[in-house]
């Protein structure tokens, strides 16, 4: 099985989440920054690579991961090992800026718009007030 890590980045305005999702590299669906694991690179520190060249941001990538989920890449079975990223910084200008939108969502609204249906559930087991406290984990993480 193909290795994959990603992020799901998120800030914090007027104590309330809000998650920047991406779309995909065909423009057809949104979704989080990820991508292989890079040879000698950590999944959290690949992830980070990930979401500066997809989504132009910068912050901090918080480990352990939350959970995995599994996609078909190219007929293959891959799994991507999915980290929360407190953003810091958005730059206008990025690797991937002219290939992907981005945009800020509630965290109810960016479970509507994915459309995989694991990404879905572990969108849906964020606690919010988790995130805002700075305990910075979900359920997942947990089992």
């Amino acid at each position: 099985m193909f290795r994959q890590s990603g992020v799901i980045p998120y800030r914090i305005r007027s104590r309330t989440i809000e998650i920047l999702l991406i779309t995909t590299s065909s423009g057809n669906h949104w979704g989080i920054p990820k991508g292989w694991i890079s040879l000698f690179m950590s999944p959290a520190d690949s992830a980070a690579k990930e979401a500066w060249e997809e989504a132009g941001v910068l912050g901090s990538v918080i480990t352990p991961a939350i959970g995995d989920y599994q996609i078909r890449k190219w007929g293959y079975p891959c799994q991507v090992k999915v980290f929360f990223m407190q953003v810091q910084e958005v730059a206008d200008q990025y690797p991937e800026v002219k290939q992907r939108q981005r945009q800020w969502f509630s965290l109810d609204k960016a479970i509507k718009r994915v459309k995989d249906p694991e990404l879905q559930r572990l969108f849906s087991q964020v606690e919010p007030s988790l995130l805002i406290d700075g305990i910075k984990r979900s359920k997942l993480s947990q089992r």
